[in-house]
């Protein structure tokens, strides 16, 4: 937490010109993850003395397009041009505390926020301009960062006129009044991402740019698998290289060279002995061994009485879904480069949390908070990854030990041995339809997926939940590996096995997938964005399996609600599933930017490819089996449908998250397309061509 610094030694930190203080309490959009914002000074904007605005946010920039969409809810509240808006994200010492760029929580939780401070600034510009000019408020208008007088503009004062040589504070009241959609003239526009030159170009820096005197770039000797520990080292050969320096501490085994090529070559020099890990499950094991050590179940969404409509008489139709561990894969492995420099520690890192990290650091290293800065250039893809920091560590500690600047930058086989995984899961899915189509039982048993973008939109009279663990907290101690949150952490495999049963049922009720799911809605807004993507997609309603390779799923996932139609074509043979067409509804409120929005839409339905059709890290025991891209295969090119999106208006609700809700359905929309062609349910992801042939042969041979 930001050190409590009073009103003059802040303004002192900041700078001058007119500093908006925005304060926050507990929020509840964030309490599913068990913390909330302090009450501190959690964001701000400064205006110069030349009219530009600067924005200071510990959120950061990994590819999502937020210091675009933020600059454009600060532009529009201030009434500012949007290139007059510079961004200063995620730098622990310029910047107010943060809790981390994930769950799309930056548009609608810190956005609204930041609306306010600026539509605050606003309102104090605007009496400074009324004192100025001699004028009332009300004949006061706003534009392009002038303040003029209404039917004489020539009587004006600019912003940075009227914060020339003042300091003005004021804490954030709810009295703000904002802007509405009618008024909007930056927001709700598409305009081209503020990082977009510096990334084309390559000027963009990374956590492994950076570039100090006297930087020695690190190699860390790894075990073999996970479990194994390092028994004895003989480092002699390894130090006998010129102008390396090994580094033995505490565990910690380390070759560091001012050239990184060199400190790869003396790691290739060290003679490990390792004492072996012990046996453990493989990639098809997995899934009974983490069912013999789940925890106690926490019992959710109870309504009606589950155990008799269990016994009514209606047949109960049972499916248990399956997914393995999924690598986050971005394109920049972790990195961070550390100095240690007159008792003060500073890290450049690819990180989603800087300031956890920053107190992790401190902790870590014994350090005062307020002695350690974390920096964050451009992140080079998360996706939830980037909320562990062990290579900051790593950094930090070699810089201490050398008393130079040190780079860590994990290798690709690092990043698939070291990144937390999305962890193997298990849903096992009891329901029963009645003869006129409805829904009448629904109990779910969700292992180590959490209850995230579970919950039962549908209209059902007895309903259970059962949620065994998660990816953190007592589920994650389950798993061999590291596991953590992966883009809408648990949501894909929840929303695979809801949508998938419920086309089990459509199924067995001989109803259209779509028919069915609008039949037994129980949410409007659901319905609405279900029949937009259905409309959209030509939908035409014909009982599963139809042969024409047609599936749909829908899902609720950060206030957003979206919908896909896909078509799919399976080759029977090889039983590769070539994904044809994606059309994506989705409804998430205000949408700040929409050619932004759309890139989000369009991001999420590829990566989604990867972890439908192809993406399961395979292991045997500790050991990883998968260590690059020629064995884990990523979504290419060439595997790209064409992607139709909708944004379906809603302008009554304020902005929602956009990163990750369009992935969420993807698993479950694919499955329910190749049943649609096939006749064959797949029930565990991915649906690699392997286990598509094996169900296939099975039909045959049957």
């Amino acid at each position: 937490m930001m050190p409590d610094l009073d009103r003059r030694a802040f303004l002192k930190l900041v700078g001058g010109g007119i500093v908006v203080l925005v304060r926050l309490g507990p929020s509840p959009a964030l309490a599913q993850f068990g913390r909330g914002y302090p009450e501190d000074f959690n964001a701000y904007l400064r205006i110069d003395e030349d009219g530009k605005v600067t924005v200071f946010s510990g959120k950061i920039e990994m590819g999502q397009g937020v210091t675009t969409s933020l600059a454009q809810m600060a532009a529009e509240e201030l009434g500012v041009a949007l290139d007059s808006i510079e961004m200063v994200l995620g730098d622990t010492d310029r910047c107010p505390w943060d809790m981390g760029t994930f769950g799309s929580l930056t548009t609608r939780v810190f956005g609204p926020v930041l609306r306010k401070a600026a539509a605050e600034a606003r309102a104090i510009l605007i009496e400074l301009a009324a004192e100025k000019l001699g004028v009332p408020r009300d004949r006061l208008v706003v534009r392009q960062g002038v303040v003029s007088v209404r039917d004489e503009p020539g009587r004006q004062v600019s912003y940075g006129a009227l914060a020339r040589g003042q300091a003005i504070a004021r804490t954030l009241g709810e009295e703000a009044v904002l802007r509405s959609v009618e008024e909007f003239e930056v927001m709700g526009r598409s305009v081209q991402r503020l990082d977009a030159v510096a990334k084309v170009t390559g000027k963009a820096q990374y956590a492994a740019d950076i570039r100090l005197p006297g930087l020695l770039y690190a190699r860390i000797l790894r075990p073999p698998a996970h479990g194994a520990t390092l028994a004895r080292v003989d480092t002699s050969e390894a130090a006998a290289m010129e102008g390396v320096r090994v580094v033995e501490e505490d565990g910690l085994v380390a070759v560091l060279h001012v050239d990184p090529e060199m400190a790869g070559a003396a790691l290739g020099r060290l003679r490990p002995e390792w004492n072996a890990a012990s046996p453990g499950a493989d990639t098809d094991g997995v899934f009974d061994d983490l069912l013999s050590r789940a925890p106690a179940p926490e019992v959710t969404g109870v309504k009606g009485d589950v155990e008799a409509a269990r016994t009514a008489g209606t047949p109960v139709l049972e499916s248990t879904f399956r997914k393995g561990y999924v690598a986050h894969a971005p394109i920049e492995p972790h990195a961070a480069t550390a100095q240690l420099k007159e008792g003060k520690l500073t890290v450049w890192s690819s990180t989603q949390t800087p300031f956890p990290l920053r107190d992790e650091l401190a902790r870590t290293m014994g350090l005062e908070a307020e002695r350690v800065r974390v920096i964050t250039p451009y992140v080079g893809g998360g996706f939830g990854g980037k909320t562990a920091g062990r290579q900051a560590e790593e950094a930090a500690r070699l810089a201490r030990i050398t008393g130079q600047p040190v780079q860590v930058a994990w290798t690709r086989a690092e990043e698939f041995f070291y990144d937390t995984l999305d962890p193997a899961c298990i849903v096992k899915i009891a329901s029963a339809v009645d003869g006129d189509g409805r829904i009448t039982l629904w109990d779910c048993d969700v292992y180590f997926a959490g209850d995230r973008a579970a919950e039962i939109f549908y209209d059902i009279p007895h309903t259970r939940m059962r949620v065994f663990g998660g990816w953190m907290g007592p589920g994650a101690s389950a798993h061999r590996f590291a596991v953590g949150p992966w883009r809408a952490p648990g949501a894909n495999m929840n929303v695979f096995a809801r949508e998938s049963q419920i086309d089990v049922l459509a199924s067995e009720a001989k109803v259209d997938p779509v028919d069915f799911r609008l039949r037994n809605m129980g949410d409007e807004r659901m319905g609405r964005v279900v029949r937009e993507a259905a409309k959209a997609f030509g939908w035409t309603p014909q009982p599963a399996p139809s042969g024409r390779g047609w599936g749909v799923a829908a899902g609720i996932d950060s206030g957003a609600y979206v919908a896909l139609a896909v078509e799919v074509e399976v080759d029977r043979e090889t039983g590769a599933v070539r994904v044809e067409r994606v059309v994506c509804a989705q409804d998430m409120g205000i949408v700040v930017n929409p050619e932004g929005a759309i890139m989000q839409m369009e991001g999420c339905i590829t990566m989604g490819l990867g972890y439908v059709l192809s993406e399961e890290l395979r292991f045997d025991g500790g050991r990883m089996l998968d260590d690059n891209f020629d064995t884990y295969e990523l979504p290419r090119l060439s595997w790209l449908p064409r992607i139709e999106t909708v944004l379906v208006k809603n302008d009554a609700l304020a902005p929602q998250g956009g990163g990750e809700p369009p992935i969420v359905p993807m698993g479950g929309a694919i499955a329910n397309a190749v049943f649609d062609a096939t006749g064959e349910r797949i029930f565990r992801l991915p649906l690699t061509p392997a286990r598509v042939k094996e169900a296939l042969g099975k039909r045959r041979a049957g």
